[in-house]
């Protein structure tokens, strides 16, 4: 592929995509949320578990 069909293939892109409407936007802003508080979940529950295999409550 050489520079011109490459420019050619973005323009395509540019001119068939859009704006994403607002309900659209505010749900893919919610399934970006979701993600991000799975992940951080995921992390804080194995943080947990490492320090509680780790560092055992002696006291």
């Amino acid at each position: 592929m050489n520079l011109r069909e490459l420019i050619d293939a973005w323009k395509k892109i540019f001119q068939i995509a859009s704006k994403p409407d607002r309900e659209e936007y505010m749900t893919l802003l919610k399934i970006t949320l979701l993600g991000f508080m799975l992940i951080g979940l995921i992390a804080f529950v194995i943080r947990l578990i490492f320090y509680t295999i780790l560092f055992p409550f002696t006291g």
